[in-house]
């Protein structure tokens, strides 16, 4: 097939011209670019493999929380996920945070010193079920807490409002176990709807009136709590009003579970 490739750029050209040039080197300036060469690919080959270690931990976390959200539906009839998501930090992201630390872009930089390179979101209805999800899962055995901040009893100064967790969990390869950390961060749907806005204007360069929107975001935030406080009170109110149910209404309710969709 005719082509338009200049011969000289083609890649059976360019090997051959990069193979002349490390002869017409010195044996120590090619023997030290051969090293800084091999050195790079390893470290590329370590980031990949580290990256994929850390998307399998992501897998490991979703999996806990979707089967919590399975034993509540099945048990009590309910859903206190409202959705989950997932992001592997891109490198660009992960390159930033280690140069603000003057730090080397290394694996094992990256992995001593970045904790939420591996994200799982957690979207609730009402605010109870934030801290009922984060108990269930920090009670399980495999699971160690490394680090905890409540924004939600201790909302940031912008109103930007979430229950965070560190977590590490041992996930298992073909040949040996690694213990990842993962960030989690759990929140209604009302706080992800705002920290969605509060996200898109951060990252939006030369906004007008930028004082005047982001007071107006804080307002949004206590209007946002005060809702989702209202909620969560109604819905108790529901559940108090409701009748004690006989030992025959409790029997078909665990029958009618049996008709749950697994």
């Amino acid at each position: 097939m005719p082509t338009n490739e200049d011969p000289a750029h083609t890649p059976d050209a360019l090997y051959h011209a990069a193979q002349r040039g490390l002869t017409a080197m010195p044996d120590s300036a090619r023997n030290m670019m051969i090293e800084g060469t091999k050195r790079f690919m390893g470290t590329i080959v370590e980031y990949k493999d580290l990256m994929m270690m850390y998307s399998c931990a992501i897998r490991e976390i979703e999996t806990k929380f979707e089967i919590l959200n399975t034993e509540f539906r099945v048990r009590y009839h309910r859903n206190p996920i409202s959705s989950i998501s997932t992001r592997l930090k891109s490198t660009k992201s992960i390159a930033e945070k280690l140069a603000r630390q003057n730090l080397p872009p290394t694996p094992d930089n990256i992995e001593a010193h970045i904790h939420d390179i591996a994200g799982v979101r957690i979207i609730c209805s009402y605010i109870d079920d934030i801290y009922l999800i984060a108990a269930a899962l920090l009670k399980q055995d495999d699971i160690v807490l490394i680090t905890e901040k409540d924004y939600i009893a201790h909302p940031k100064e912008n109103g930007y409002r979430s229950l965070h967790l560190i977590v590490e969990v041992p996930v298992f390869f073909a040949d040996h176990k690694r213990n990842m950390k993962v960030e989690v961060q759990i929140r209604t749907i009302a706080m992800d709807f705002w920290a969605s806005l509060e996200h898109q204007m951060k990252y939006k360069q030369a906004i007008p009136n930028e004082a005047e929107i982001s007071a107006e975001l804080r307002e949004c935030a206590d209007t946002i709590r005060e809702t989702d406080e209202r909620m969560l009170a109604i819905r108790k109110k529901i559940e108090a009003a409701a009748d004690v149910p006989t030992e025959d209404e409790i029997l078909f309710d665990k029958i009618s579970r049996l008709d749950v969709k697994i």
